[in-house]
């Protein structure tokens, strides 16, 4: 094998040479790339920030705001919104950003949400986004779900909301429609953990992640805030394992502003068993949209979530992974509409 490279012609060396600069220049492509996604996401998360600083913090940090860039919407004829929506009774979406992630997800569907003459409203859960508490501090649900509550006892009297959940934002707003059940006309689960009463959140999940007795004891995601020798607090997949869960369908722009963004997930309120009684969250009105590409909550879950726990209309989004206001925004605006037209 060694003579074989001490007998190289001049030739077979240049050839070799050649090749080598090659990779190089391919290897440097790809690093140039990735650093300039890198930087537009860094970009888009100080513009949302920018824009979470417009609204009154003592409430909530919404994004979005009818002066803001338009969005195309495939609803609206020219300018005109369409007659339909300016029928529907409630108008304001509150939208629940899921496990790691932030208000920053939604920005897509809020534009989409305004362009169609809605008003979208959206925050950080504690200890997500851009909030300044620390993750591991974060034991309970209530505490999680503390700004969207207070958002929700802070309306008029009179006022209702469509209420949207994300993936394990789904917990937050059924504990909402427990306990704010005359407030909200509508709830909507996206691919999200829409639990039965006596279930944890953490459960829906474990087909994926295991047992919850078994991911405490030996997972490598764990995060141990207080001390290895104390419970874990949170915890936090590797990029490679988030990307592959959560946006195997979303666009490279969005995975790379999501790399920059999540934060660890607590671990306590995923844990904590909910308390749906009959009399509040039995009699409101849920609906389900399912992603069918989906490989954190797969189609097989979803399906089991709605046949256990039964909502008043399920969607369906072909070709959605986790992240379907990343991967099909313009299904997910849709459909979110059709349900607020719901009489």
């Amino acid at each position: 094998m060694g003579n074989r490279f001490i007998c190289m012609s001049k030739k077979d060396t240049k050839d070799v040479g050649s090749r080598s600069k090659r990779v190089n220049r391919s290897q440097r492509k790809l690093l140039a790339e990735e650093e300039f996604l890198h930087r537009q996401a860094l970009s888009m998360a100080l513009h949302q920030h920018q824009l979470s600083q417009r609204f009154d913090g003592s409430m909530s940090r919404r994004i979005g705001s009818t002066s803001s860039r338009r969005l195309a919407d495939p609803f609206a004829n020219g300018k005109q919104v369409p007659e339909s929506l300016e029928n529907i009774k409630t108008k304001k979406f509150i939208l629940v950003h899921g496990e790691g992630f932030g208000a920053w997800c939604w920005y897509k569907t809020i534009a989409l949400l305004e362009e169609a003459g809605l008003l979208p409203v959206t925050f950080d859960l504690k200890g997500s986004g851009i909030d300044l508490t620390d993750t591991n501090s974060v034991a309970t649900l209530a505490e999680y779900s503390k700004p969207l509550i207070e958002y929700l006892e802070n309306l008029e009297e009179d006022e209702k909301v469509i209420l949207v959940g994300h993936s394990n934002g789904g917990a937050c707003v059924s504990y909402a429609l427990e306990h704010f059940s005359q407030k909200i006309s509508k709830a909507i689960f996206i691919c999200a953990t829409m639990v039965s009463d006596g279930q944890r959140p953490f459960d829906v999940f474990a087909e994926e992640l295991g047992s919850a007795e078994q991911f405490m004891q030996g997972s490598k995601f764990l995060i141990h805030g207080n001390g290895k020798d104390k419970p874990p607090t949170g915890f936090m997949f590797e990029k490679e394992q988030m990307k592959g869960l959560y946006f195997n369908q979303s666009p490279a722009k969005d995975v790379a502003l999501a790399m920059v963004s999540m934060r660890p997930i607590p671990l306590g309120p995923i844990m904590e068993k909910l308390s749906l009684s009959p009399k509040n969250y039995g009699t409101s009105r849920r609906f389900f949209i399912q992603t069918l590409d989906d490989r954190a909550l797969s189609p097989d879950v979803q399906e089991k979530l709605v046949r256990e726990n039964p909502p008043e209309g399920v969607f369906k989004i072909k070709g959605s992974d986790h992240c379907p206001f990343f991967s099909k925004p313009q299904s997910l605006h849709k459909m979110l509409v059709e349900i607020a037209q719901i009489p």
